[in-house]
This record gives structure tokens, sequence and C-alpha cells, in this order.
């Protein structure tokens, strides 16, 4: 039966308690983003500019934070990487609401140092949760609860914002991402396969050295992560534009919703599969699928393109974090997680600008155009290097072989 992997793997106590963890905690930071920068616009009255800017600090300091984080997993366990995060992170949002633009810059970006990691947290739990076998299956349930927690969280914390004001509900979101941490907290999942939580609540021994496994065929991998949110959030940008330039504001919402839509469809999808596939060859597809949403006439076609294009969006992020989990040791995987975190936050950094220099110069469709080509290049290489390196290792077995 189709559904039996699903089945199967929600009959796992410890897999549904990840998964409901890791919604609760994602609404609050999707829903953040959305209202730190209408906070900035609406309250503080600056430019989107100046949002993007505070967006773009907070960015930077969470990328960073996420290997040291990671590795503090690894050899800490969950609660004492948590409860200085819950510790900074209510002292930081308790006041940069209610102050000036300079403070909340500052008190944003030592936030993001000390965010929560909450995607390393909850992967790790999904992973040890499952056989190996069932790992995929198990991944794609995860990328479906992202999409969720991405289509929830903006939706509400916009809706509170047109009501109340964006102080009080960047606050009241905020102190709901720390309760949530609280709840992570207390649960302290298990991160690791066959170990027990009174294990996770102390020293986990050394980590193995970074040249242990931060290679070529790990840095491949999260290479394609960071393509993936590179066409991701350009998408993201370009639809905007879009539906600016057909003179339909309104529907961007229901556009996102369809584009989430087809990712979450995707997902499912991709976790009933009986095989795995490379993570290059899902980026080229992603990519080539985006391509022809530019060539849309008008908003329906548009949206039709966009739920086909985000059939792929799930299924390649969930390829790459799969594909980590498989070429790190299970001591370092914290780290690695932490690392391929960095490389997605990188991406969706990249994304936005260079989809919108593409949209000053050519337009709406040059956004598409432009993340499109940048994915499909990055998994040609990719694929190509993939190759390589497997005949090479070919060649090396054969010839050791021969003269055994």
């Amino acid at each position: 039966m189709p559904l039996a992997p699903y089945r199967r793997v929600l009959s796992v106590p410890a897999l549904r308690q990840a998964l409901v963890l890791g919604v609760l905690v994602r609404i609050p930071i999707f829903a953040g983003g959305v209202i730190l920068t209408l906070h900035v616009v609406q309250t503080l009255h600056r430019s989107y500019g100046a949002a993007g800017f505070v967006s773009a600090a907070a960015t930077v300091c969470i990328a960073v934070s996420g290997p040291w984080r990671g590795s503090l997993l690894d050899s800490k366990g969950l609660r004492r990487v948590v409860m200085p995060s819950l510790v900074v992170t209510a002292v930081c949002w308790s006041i940069a609401p209610f102050v000036g633009y300079l403070p909340l810059l500052l008190l944003a970006a030592l936030g993001g140092l000390f965010i929560i990691p909450i995607f390393s947290v909850i992967r790790l739990a999904v992973i040890a949760a499952v056989p190996e076998s069932d790992r995929r299956t198990a991944l794609s349930l995860d990328a479906v609860a992202v999409e969720l927690s991405f289509m929830i969280g903006p939706l509400v914390g916009v809706w509170a914002a047109t009501i109340w004001s964006t102080a009080w509900v960047l606050f009241s979101i905020e102190m709901l991402g720390v309760v949530a941490g609280v709840g992570l907290w207390l649960v302290n999942p298990v991160m690791r396969p066959d170990r027990d939580v009174a294990d996770e609540a102390g020293d986990l021994g050394m980590n193995p050295p970074l040249s242990a496994w931060f290679r070529a065929g790990f840095l491949a991998v999260c290479g394609a992560a960071a393509a993936t949110t590179i066409v991701l959030s350009g998408c993201d940008i370009a639809i905007v534009a879009a539906l600016r330039e057909f003179r339909q504001i309104s529907l961007i919402g229901p556009v996102l919703a369809i584009w989430g839509l087809g990712s979450v469809i995707g997902g499912l999808v991709y976790g009933m599969l009986h095989r795995s596939i490379p993570a290059f060859l899902l980026l080229g597809g992603l990519s080539l699928a985006t391509f022809p949403i530019a060539l849309a006439p008008s908003v329906w076609p548009f949206a039709a393109l966009a739920f086909v294009a985000g059939l792929l969006c799930a299924p390649t992020i969930t390829a790459t974090v799969d594909q980590v989990s498989r070429v790190v040791p299970e001591a370092a995987m914290g780290a690695a997680m932490g690392w391929h975190g960095s490389f997605m936050t990188a991406g969706s950094a990249l994304g936005a600008p260079v989809a919108g220099l593409a949209i000053d110069q050519w337009g709406w469709r040059g956004g598409f155009v432009s993340v499109s080509m940048v994915g499909l290049l990055v998994a040609l290489v990719g694929a190509g290097a993939t190759i390589s390196r497997r005949r090479s290792r070919e060649r090396a077995a054969g010839l050791f072989s021969s003269t055994a």
C-alpha cells in the first residue's frame, strides 16, 4: 500500500512528538520575520530597505550560530543548549519591540546568535526516532510540517498586525516562541538512536574532528541545500513582483498558498517512494520546473505553474537532509545539521537580492529565470563532480582488486 510507510513511521510516538514540537516552535519563527518587517515599516516609519537590513543582520547571526550551536548539541545535549537560548530570547524580545530602530537592530542580531536551533533539533529527533530504512519518509513528513508552519505563521501574524499594534504582536509572537522552547526543553526529545533521555541530559563526549567528515561530499550536499533556498527565496520575491505587475496584489497570499500546497503534496509523494533520489537531480528538476513560471501570461496559469514547481520544493530539501545524515558520523550529526542549516540560511539571504537585481533589469520574469539558472548550474556542477568522484573510486577499487 502507498500509505504503508507513513502508517509505519507515524506509529512511533517519538516521531509524532517531534513533528508536533516542530510545528509549534516553527510557527512563531515564520510569523516573527513577517511581523518584524511590518513593525519597522509601519510603527517605526522606516523604509523597506531598513527593514531588510534588520532581517539581514538577524539572518547572518543565525547562519553564524548554526555550526557552533549544532556542535554544542553533540557535546552538551539539548537542555544545556536550549536554556541559554530561552533566557537570551526572552530578554531580547521583551525589549526589542518597544525601542527605536538601532536598539532593535542590535537586539535582533543578538537574538539571532542565540536562537533555539530548532531545525537541527527536530531533524535530529526525527532521524533518531525511526530506523534508517524509514528515514526518508520521516524527513518528508518533517518537510511537510515546515511547509505547514510557513503557511500558518505569516498568515496569523499579518492578521493579528491588522488588529493590534505591531509592537505587541511582535512581543506576543516571540514570547509564544519562548513558551514553545520551554516545552521543547521539558520534553527533551532523544536526538541519537538507541540513546535514552538521561544520557542526553549529560555530557555526550568528545566530538569527532571536523576533518573526519567536513569533506567534499558533505560540502557538495550543503551546496545543493544553499542553491535550493536561493531558488525558493528568489521565487518568493518574484511572485510578489509578478502579482503586482498583474495588478492582483490581493492574490499574493492565495498564490503563495498554492505554491506551498504543491510542496506539501510533493513531500508526501517523495516520502512514499521506495528509493531516494539524489539531491542534485531534484535540484535540477526544481530549477527546470521553476523556469516556465516566467512564461505565464496571467494570474491563474501563473498559479498553476507555481504549483507544479512547488511539487519539487520539499523533496529537494528532504533529499539534502537525508544525504547529510548518511555521510556524517552520528556523533557529529548536530554540528553537521548546524552547517546544513547555515548553508540554507545563506542561500535564503542570497536568493532575494539575486532575483531582485534581475527584476530591476528585466522585470518579474527575470527573477524566475535568474534563480532557475543559478540552481541549474549548481545542479549540473554538483552532479558532474559526484559522477566523476564515483568513477574515480570505482577505478581505484578495480586497480586495487587487480593487484591484490
